[in-house]
Parts: structure tokens; C-alpha cells; sequence
């Protein structure tokens, strides 16, 4: 049977199970939630089994549990040895607060004008279900010429706390030889991609303290260092006029962006006139020598994301404070370890310091970038699956944010992950009316499906 007939034969069935997913309020962020995490667990477990898993458990964490199941293939190849593959989703939603925005109810799915509506449309139980159907099929009509495991966790939408743990403690269980993720977004419903990398992140909050107490800016001021001054002249050396960040070393392990790459991201539909007036500036800035795709995927950054300090109250104050603070964050690129860019940032802003005033430099989170080469066989079974199910050839394109999650499975696990995702900007992922595209899900499903046949070949 051909996926699209077992698709057509099964779509009612698959959407209910989708729903009976979507009713379930799993919202990691929310302690009144805590009774739901298990009840989805639960709820995955019995549909993976469902779909054609000869196990599947739910295994305990230091916070929400995770789901694991398995497929062994009985299929023998003969040329080779089969390949695992590890397929990775998360089963928490993000708070549907505020209420009275969304135009139906968040738990309950509602269809209309072809789209899925409700909390978890898209991301990640929209996204999850595509995986899971594409595997049942594979397994119902005798075709999975690979081995696979799933492992769905509940806690990606509050930054994944257990997870690199839960690789650490299970490293032999998860063994595999490329990792499947279906949490990313394409370009467009008519311009399908692969995500093949994202930024990393270190962020840091600054103090910089001055006199003793705030001083009155009439007998003080042009005597005493202000610290709200210290900190904008600090500040404003790290990026340099050219857009180069002037940190000592920071650019030490970027890795060039490869030919190929650089052709592909040109061939992405984009119009800077449109992206300029769209975010209501009439220019933008940034290093030298890239384009703005270029700039905002490939290559670092550096942001100040909050400063405040002294009197900002109605009125006017004439003061000199004694503090001044701000939050300021790097995005970093595969190859720049984070730990390594947060000790030289915290070096080099002290460096800075005028005399007058003490700075203190507390790193408050961060997270590795990730690269995927798209020359290794399973980018290009993902390549060919996407070509088949939207009938053109995907773009290879990186994307700006950060998922430290995709860098720890690479370096506690040892294998590659292959970004297939779904999304579309239109889906409103963490908003009110998240949704889903009906006729990219089920393309979604067939170009999974593609993956795993041109893979197991």
C-alpha cells in the first residue's frame, strides 16, 4: 500500500489520537500540571507500542519521566549492517494564558480552514505524531529496513534540566548511528528546508558599582565616575564599527561557512526592503562581508538585552547612582565553546573599567552550536524524502536560535542529528492559535517515510 492510500485509509484515526494527545495539559511550567506529565508519558507510550513498538517504558528522571521505545528490524541486509535511528520529541507545551485571545479551546483541537488548531498543534505534538506515523507505516507494510528508538521527554519548554543527565546515565540504551528530530520549523509551506545548524548562547549580567550610596549629581557630578557611564563606555567597544566583535580571541574557532552553503542561503526567498520595514528600521547593521541571512544564522553576535540603573521614575531626579547594571548575551556559532567565550568576555569587559568603579561579571546560562554536515548519507535520505513529499528540493538553511539540547546529544552520544522539521511561522508556536498545516503534516509523514526507505537502502 502506498503511504498517501494509508494516510487517506487512517487520517481520522490518526488525528484522534493526535487530539487525545493535544486534551492533555502537559505544561512543564505549571506545578498544577505535574499529574499530566504522566498522564502524557503514559499516553505516548501506549501509541508508540500502538504504532508497532515491540517496547516501550517510561523511565524515571530527576523531573518529568521520559518515553522509550524500540524497534528492532527483522529485515537482513545483506551489504551492510542496518543503521539506528534515534528519534527525539518532547511531549510539554508551553502555558496557553492569555485565554481570551484564542478563538477556540486550547485543549480541545478545532479544524478549520485547513489547519489544526489548539495547544501542541505544532510544536511538539503535531511534530511528534508525523514521526510516529511515518515509523507505523513503515513497520505495518514490512519496509523498515532500520532500527529505531524513540525517547519523547517533559521538559524542553523549561530548557531541558534532565536531559543531558538522563544521556549520561543512558549512553548504552540510546546508542545510535544519526538522531531524528522533528522540533524545527522549514522556510516556507512552498520552500521546504533542513535546519542544519544553530547558534549557541552564553549571557552574562554585569554590576558595576561606584560610590558607596547615590550622590547628588550637582556636587558630585564631573567628579565622580558614574557608573551608568562606566558601563555604556564598556559596552559600547565589544562590537567595533565594522560589526566584528572585539573580544580577544573570540573568533578563534569560527569555522568558515562553506561555498555551498553560502549559495544555498542566497537562493532563499528574501527581500531586505520587506524584512526592513517589517521590523520598522531603515537600515540594518552587522559584520562586514555577510549578507543579513548570513549574518543572523552563521555567524556570532553580540547584545546588550537590558540596562537600567539610578532613578527612572516620572519626573527628574538629579542623581549620580552608585549602580549600574546590565544583561548582555553572545549567539555563538558550532566549534565556539561557550564556557571558553564566557570566561574571555568577563576577562575582557574587566579590562575595560575605568577607574572609579568595581565590575563584577555573573554568567547566568549558555549552550554549545550545532553543525550538520549535508554531505553524510542521513542528511541526504532527509533531502530525498523532503524532494519527494513537496516536490523540490530542500534548502539547506541554519537558523539563529539556540537549542543547546541538539549539541548535547552530539557530544554525549556521538552522532549526528538531522533537523526535519515541520513548522511553519504561521503555526504561532507558544501563542495563542498555535496550529498546524493539515496538508504539511501529511506531507511531513511521507517525507519521513522517504527518509527511512532511502536510509535503510
Amino acid at each position: 500500500m502506498e503511504i498517501k492510500t494509508y494516510i487517506d485509509a487512517n487520517r481520522a484515526r490518526f488525528i484522534d489520537e493526535w487530539a487525545s494527545l493535544i486534551r492533555i495539559p502537559s505544561v512543564s511550567c505549571q506545578a498544577e500540571h505535574k499529574a499530566d506529565m504522566t498522564r502524557c508519558a503514559e499516553r505516548w507510550k501506549e501509541l508508540l507500542m500502538a504504532a508497532g513498538c515491540q517496547k516501550a517504558e517510561i523511565l524515571p528522571a530527576a523531573g518529568n519521566p521520559f518515553v522509550y521505545a524500540e524497534y528492532k528490524s527483522s529485515i537482513i541486509n545483506h551489504q551492510s549492517s542496518i543503521p539506528t535511528v534515534l528519534v527525539y520529541a518532547h511531549y510539554d507545551v508551553m502555558p496557553v494564558e492569555p485565554l481570551e485571545l484564542w478563538k477556540s479551546d486550547p485543549w480541545e483541537p478545532s479544524i478549520r480552514d485547513g489547519r489544526l488548531y489548539a495547544r501542541g498543534a505544532d510544536d511538539d505534538k503535531g511534530q511528534a505524531m508525523i514521526q510516529a506515523k511515518a515509523f507505523e507505516y513503515m513497520v505495518q507494510t514490512g519496509q523498515l529496513n532500520c532500527n529505531v528508538k524513540f525517547i519523547f521527554e517533559g521538559e524542553e519548554e523549561i530548557g531541558s534540566p534532565s536531559l543531558e543527565a538522563f544521556l549520561e546515565d543512558h549512553k548504552e540504551l540510546l546508542k545510535a548511528d544519526i538522531i531524528l528530530v522533528s522540533d524545527t520549523s522549514m522556510i516556507g509551506k512552498d520552500t521546504p528546508s533542513i535546519t542544519t545548524g544553530l547558534r549557541g548562547l552564553a549571557y552574562w549580567q554585569i554590576e558595576v558599582d561606584g560610590p558607596n550610596r547615590d550622590l547628588h549629581s550637582g556636587h558630585f557630578g564631573g567628579a565622580v565616575k558614574n557608573p551608568i557611564n562606566a558601563l555604556c563606555e564598556m559596552l559600547s567597544q565589544v562590537v567595533d564599527k565594522h560589526g566584528k566583535i572585539t573580544i580577544p580571541g573570540f573568533y578563534d574557532d569560527v569555522l568558515p561557512i562553506p561555498q555551498a552553503e553560502r549559495e544555498m542561503i542566497a537562493q532563499i526567498p528574501f527581500s531586505q526592503e520587506k524584512y526592513n520595514t517589517s521590523i520598522g528600521v531603515d537600515d540594518v547593521f552587522g559584520e562586514e562581508g555577510y549578507s543579513t541571512l548570513e549574518r543572523n544564522s552563521c555567524r556570532p553576535s553580540f547584545d546588550i538585552c537590558g540596562i537600567w540603573g539610578g532613578y527612572t521614575g516620572e519626573g527628574s531626579k538629579t542623581v549620580l547612582p552608585s549602580k549600574a547594571f546590565a544583561k548582555v548575551s553572545c549567539r555563538l556559532v558550532a566549534n565556539q565553546d561557550h564556557e571558553k567565550i564566557s570566561q574571555a568576555f568577563a576577562d575582557y569587559i574587566r579590562t575595560l573599567a575605568p577607574k572609579g568603579v568595581r565590575v563584577t561579571v555573573t554568567p547566568m546560562h549558555g549552550g554549545q552550536g550545532y553543525v550538520c554536515p549535508i554531505d553524510i548519507p542521513a542528511y541526504k535520505a532527509a533531502e530525498k524524502g523532503f524532494e519527494i513529499a513537496f516536490g523540490k528540493r530542500p534548502l539547506a538553511a541554519r537558523r539563529g536560535g539556540s537549542i543547546p539540547i541538539i549539541a548535547a546529544f552530539e557530544q554525549i552520544l556521538g552522532c549526528k542529528a538531522i533537523l526535519m522539521g515541520f513548522g511553519l511561522e504561521q503555526n504561532a508556536i507558544h501563542s495563542p492559535n498555535e496550529s498546524m498545516d493539515l496538508e504539511v503534516w501529511e506531507k511531513g509523514i511521507i517525507a519521513v517515510t522517504e527518509f527511512y526507505k532511502e536510509l535503510g537502502k
